[in-house]
């Protein structure tokens, strides 16, 4: 499992810089408008007789295209070649199909585009409600934490529920809660299994329990204006947090956990073939790993000296930790909980195989 660069102490603190440089903003698209150069876009908001302006990021870059139903590859041209034309097309369809939007910033960044139906579950308030259930939870610690640009995760591991897969190979069960501010994802509590050998972390997306962003349509106004939380949607936010602490509390689950640890032991009778190298390399196109991805997980598959699904699946979770960036190597940990999956429902199903050499 990879190592976030910060405790929980080091995370909380951070959350609550974040909460103090956040502001969100309802307004209307009229009231908007984007001038861009070579290097970076700007949106002016006009409200009032104030018309502050923010840096577009590039995951509201992508968001502003999808919503306008500009092609992204056009969009990114137009960045890069020609940035008024950008402007001209990015202000007159804001201007063309006026709507309500939410802009989430940050220190003066523009973080997110979002509808004004958009439901703000934020950080802060989420590690504020699930930190005193984990440590009520016996057992339980934060085994890893971060929070990148786009998500905040904690992968918390229950040392007293664990089992062997073999002698000797131990492993423990655990959860990854997880979330996103600016509309990459629900808020998401997954099982884990953590094997200590290697210390490598499988997530169990499949089984995961999902509270989606989806909230009240503010009022109706011409005027932009900032967001602030009022006594309602505290209110309705404490329900949903509520919820939230319920599903955290029944995260560790023993029936999930020896369901998993079973396929675990099914897959070890699963083969991918006699060439690891094309094994990989069709891993690899099928899912859509780069090169260095595809060769950290062939250098653990070999070293692994286990060709069989289960050693698979090993290697890709193994090659987390090799990643540099949190949020992707979240992404294979929940590949590995796929390949998993894929191995043992592959005698069910042969269009579900896993991508053994033979199966093509």
């Amino acid at each position: 499992m990879k190592q976030g660069i910060k405790n929980i102490q080091e995370l909380y603190k951070e959350l609550e810089e974040q909460r103090e440089n956040r502001k969100d903003i309802i307004a209307d698209t009229r009231s908007l408008m984007v001038s861009s150069t070579e290097n970076k876009s700007l949106l002016y908001v006009s409200a009032g007789n104030e018309r502050p302006y923010y840096e577009i990021s590039d995951v509201a870059h992508r968001q502003i295209a999808d919503r306008l139903g500009i092609p992204f590859k056009y969009y990114m041209r137009m960045r890069t070649d020609y940035p008024e034309l950008l402007d001209q097309n990015i202000n007159g369809w804001l201007d063309a199909a006026p709507e309500k939007r939410m802009l989430r910033t940050m220190n003066g960044k523009l973080r997110a585009f979002l509808s004004d139906r958009y439901r703000r579950l934020d950080n802060l308030e989420l590690v504020d409600h699930v930190l005193p259930v984990i440590a009520q939870m016996k057992g339980c610690s934060i085994e890893s934490c971060d929070i990148t640009e786009t998500h905040l995760y904690m992968k918390i591991i229950n040392k007293t529920m664990k089992t062997e897969i073999t002698p000797g190979d131990v492993v423990q069960a655990g959860f990854v809660i997880s979330n996103s501010e600016i509309g990459l994802g629900a808020l998401k509590v997954e099982p884990l299994v953590y094997r200590l050998v290697c210390r490598n972390g499988l997530i169990c997306k499949d089984l995961a329990h999902k509270k989606y962003h989806a909230g009240r349509q503010v009022e109706d106004t011409d005027n932009a204006y900032e967001l602030y939380s009022d006594e309602t949607l505290a209110a309705d936010d404490k329900a949903y947090f509520l919820k939230v602490q319920d599903i955290v509390s029944a995260a560790v689950d023993e029936a999930r956990f020896n369901l998993t640890v079973d396929k675990m032991r099914v897959s070890m009778n699963v083969q991918t073939g006699e060439d690891p190298v094309r094994t990989v390399e069709v891993l690899g196109d099928k899912y859509v790993l780069n090169k260095m991805e595809r060769a950290s997980i062939l250098r653990h598959f070999i070293m692994g000296n286990d060709f069989s699904a289960f050693g698979l699946v090993n290697a890709v979770t193994r090659s987390s930790q090799d990643v540099e960036d949190y949020n992707r190597a979240t992404d294979l940990e929940r590949l590995g909980g796929m390949l998993l999956e894929e191995s043992v429902s592959s005698g069910k199903a042969k269009s579900n195989m896993i991508l053994l050499p033979q199966a093509i």
